[in-house]
């Protein structure tokens, strides 16, 4: 019994750390590159680059297939737009102060891979894990769902657009 349990939680560890590769990979070299020498190329871009290059690595070494970098895409595409949103001067979370010429808006095209991350943890966890879903609600209620919790924010943002909170 438990050397069975041992086997699984092992199986388990291991297809949960290939699930993070990607992930881990991004975040390790995030971490770095406050101290790694970047010969005078900005962090930021240094940051999008590393992204890509590591997305090529797994697509070359066939640890992610080409359905699932677009998936990835699709993230990082919404992840980028988020952050051109939430760093909008009428809504003021933050900024990004560094240089970078990789930009739009002031928002650095790496952090659409911060959400790029997310999306490939997902992509292998569903292809590693065999994962399906069972009575899955339609794509209409879905998306009816989705753009229900995003205007649910519109509020917020019409008062911080016109300085009336």
């Amino acid at each position: 019994m438990m050397r069975s349990f041992i086997v699984e939680l092992l199986a388990f560890t291991l297809k949960e750390a290939r699930a993070c590769v990607f992930a881990g990979s991004f975040f390790v070299i995030l971490f770095l590159s406050h101290v790694l020498p970047l010969y005078g190329l900005p962090r930021y871009d240094f940051l999008f680059l590393a992204a890509v290059v590591i997305q090529c690595i797994l697509i070359v070494f066939k640890l992610e297939t080409k359905e699932e970098l677009k998936m990835i895409f699709l993230f990082h595409l919404i992840g980028l737009c988020l952050e051109i949103f939430k760093t909008h001067p009428a809504i003021g979370s933050w900024s990004y102060p560094e240089f970078g010429y990789l930009k739009l808006w002031g928002v650095p095209l790496y952090s659409g891979f911060m959400y790029a991350a997310v999306g490939s943890y997902i992509a292998q966890a569903w292809k590693l894990f065999k994962l399906n879903l069972v009575h899955a609600p339609s794509y209409f209620y879905s998306m009816l769902l989705s753009l229900l919790i995003y205007l649910n924010f519109l509020p917020i943002i019409l008062f911080r657009t016109f300085a009336l909170f």
